[in-house]
């Protein structure tokens, strides 16, 4: 009879101990649901950060990166608008000299050349003014005024490539003074934390990003006005080299 207690008693004290692990787990989920349903604070500020408020956090060094970026992007614009311009082709110029050329029509020949406002009707312009010269003399007067065209057309690309070679090392100082404030962080806290640090890393990776974004962008504009100035060019040498066979055609 007294065993039969004893068990009786084990029992109810294992279904007591039972009923308790389960109400605390059941507690334990139930906390555990509602921290998952609450969002995080840092992601929430992270998903509300613009881009101007990156950029402040870069530090005074994306002040003069920021300036490289609108110097680049003004004369990349101005310079590839005025060569894409000077790079229309007139078909009819060129037909147009030589049909006056060859029938002895000088003066309407210059008269075309005055009228076309171009490069390359600048260039025989001043081939026509040197008829009656030794070749030489023409093709050295048309050279020339070449190469003041051509300086016309690559003026300021150049600012384009000393940009692409500041504008990274600009951030490279950016990361250098963000490593420097992240050590006096440390140093004022008295510890590494991640609120000490995480100033002087957004200087770092905000600065070294924005140079090397500015620098990336103006060396593909520096190259990409040069290939357009280059194939001007090799336009109009082709056409200065087809004036000065017909002017040096026998019988001129």
């Amino acid at each position: 009879m007294g065993g039969c207690i004893v068990k009786v008693k084990n029992n109810i004290k294992l279904l007591i101990i039972m009923s308790l692990v389960q109400d605390t787990a059941r507690a334990a989920v139930d906390t555990f649901n509602q921290a998952a349903q609450q969002p995080l604070p840092a992601a929430a500020n992270t998903e509300n950060m613009s881009l101007i408020d990156m950029m402040i956090k870069g530090g005074w060094i994306m002040v003069p990166i920021l300036l490289l970026f609108f110097i680049g992007l003004v004369i990349f614009f101005e310079r590839y608008l005025t060569i894409r311009k000077a790079a229309k082709y007139d078909n009819s110029l060129m037909s147009q000299v030589k049909a006056n050329v060859l029938s002895g029509n000088l003066d309407s020949a210059l008269a075309v050349c005055r009228s076309s406002n171009s490069a390359l009707g600048r260039m025989l312009q001043k081939g026509l003014l040197r008829v009656g010269r030794p070749i030489k003399d023409i093709e050295g007067a048309i050279e020339n005024v070449g190469k003041l065209e051509v300086a016309k057309l690559e003026k300021n690309i150049n600012i384009l490539g000393i940009i692409a070679g500041i504008a990274p090392m600009l951030g490279f100082v950016g990361t250098i003074f963000g490593v420097i404030k992240i050590f006096h962080d440390v140093e004022l806290a008295g510890g590494i934390d991640i609120a000490s640090v995480s100033g002087g890393l957004y200087v770092k990776m905000v600065s070294s990003a924005s140079g090397l974004a500015v620098g990336i962008l103006a060396y593909l504009g520096y190259h990409i006005l040069n290939m357009m100035v280059e194939r001007l060019i090799l336009r109009m040498e082709t056409d200065a080299v087809e004036f000065i066979d017909l002017l040096d055609e026998p019988g001129r």
